[in-house]
């Protein structure tokens, strides 16, 4: 499985989401996670990114909503606790189908 981290460097919360999915890629061999770093507004558009930290799972990003704006943003993730700059654990693992 693919993973793919999308950030830019403006946003802090992409360094919390890149700590959970490379703890999760330990325990679950098959997990590959990649960085892409998103740096320009052109950028941004061309390849569909919805805020710092986008990830990608096999190329798609699971926590989109189609009217989720597309650009350099610090994104937030609906959690049980509230609104965060990362999805918790517990939610990345039911996206990723991991125990």
């Amino acid at each position: 499985m693919e993973i793919t981290l999308q950030y830019f460097e403006g946003c802090p919360n992409w360094k919390v989401a890149e700590q959970r999915l490379i703890a999760l890629a330990g325990e679950n061999p098959g997990i590959v996670v990649t960085r892409q770093v998103v740096d320009t507004a052109e950028e941004a558009g061309r390849v569909g990114f919805r805020g710092s930290p986008s990830i990608l799972i096999n190329g798609v990003d699971p926590f989109a909503k189609e009217d989720d704006p597309i650009g350099l943003t610090c994104r937030r993730y609906l959690t049980p606790d509230g609104y965060a700059g990362s999805p918790t654990v517990k939610q990345l693992k039911a996206e990723l189908h991991v125990a």
